[in-house]
């Protein structure tokens, strides 16, 4: 059964930095996505970022020139380095990967954005 083990987030002022980390388990597959979706209060999920295994990424123009994400192949590790961070920013965020066509979640990690 693939795991995902989520790391980071926490509280910081507006304007700070954030590292998300997320390292999936169970499985000897590369993941073919691995990406971060978050939910913020009353709002539906929403995809902030994912990337491929070949290296495409995918960026929600919300967060596009401020967030940057990163992988490793390898270790089925996914980063999401989160900079300039603003209140709206404010949200559960969740580790996503697919494996074999099949999709698995972190149970996500808070990142709170004080203004």
């Amino acid at each position: 059964q693939v795991q995902l083990l989520e790391s980071g987030g926490g509280l910081v002022q507006a304007g700070g930095s954030l590292r998300l980390s997320c390292a999936a388990s169970g499985t000897i597959f590369t993941a073919n996505v691995m990406g971060w979706y978050r939910r913020a209060p009353g709002k539906q999920r929403e995809l902030v970022a994912a990337m491929f295994s070949g290296g495409d990424t995918n960026y929600a123009g919300s967060v596009k020139g401020r967030f940057t994400i990163s992988r490793d192949n390898a270790k089925n590790t996914v980063s999401l380095q989160m900079n300039s961070l603003k209140s709206e920013d404010t949200a559960v965020y969740y580790c996503y990967a697919e494996f074999l066509g099949a999709n698995y979640w972190g149970q996500g990690t808070q990142v709170t954005v004080s203004s």
